[in-house]
């Protein structure tokens, strides 16, 4: 299998282009609402108190995403999610790394814990990062979900 290439990029919000802030809810809306057939409102006005963390390749696209929530603004816990990779790049695993870069800055930051509302069918791809199950799976936007949690 060949290799991705593509560089990691850390954002705040303020610090996106226009162009970049396009793409990434481009691709979420992709993933979200079109590939999972799920019609929600992607934006929920938590995108401005975030981290965004995202691959892209040599030429500009955004193939990969994470949203890193402050602590407070969806948990008292700092929060990791809208975890995606592009479809046609899921062939390189990405997605193992792209979380790791996540937990990696947040513990740079010095903060160990960590929340995520994980859809329920991906669970043991969040234990392998070491996060846990908290409570019972509940339905977020007609998918089963479940709580996670990292210390």
């Amino acid at each position: 299998m060949k290799e991705s290439k593509h560089h990691r990029r850390i954002k705040k919000f303020n610090e996106l282009s226009l162009d970049e802030l396009y793409k990434i809810i481009q691709l979420r809306i992709d993933v979200f609402v079109v590939e999972q057939d799920c019609p929600y409102s992607d934006l929920d006005g938590k995108d401005q108190n975030a981290t965004h963390l995202y691959y892209e390749t040599e030429e500009g696209d955004v193939i990969g995403y994470i949203r890193i929530l402050d602590k407070g603004v969806s948990y008292k816990e700092i929060a990791i999610g809208r975890v995606i990779i592009k479809e046609s790049y899921r062939k390189y695993k990405l997605g193992h790394q792209l979380m790791q870069d996540g937990i990696d800055y947040i513990e740079s930051l010095g903060e160990t814990e960590i929340r995520i509302s994980a859809q329920e069918h991906l669970r043991k791809f969040y234990e392998r990062l070491g996060f846990e199950k908290v409570g019972k799976i509940y339905l977020e936007d007609n998918i089963p979900h479940i709580q996670m949690f990292k210390v």
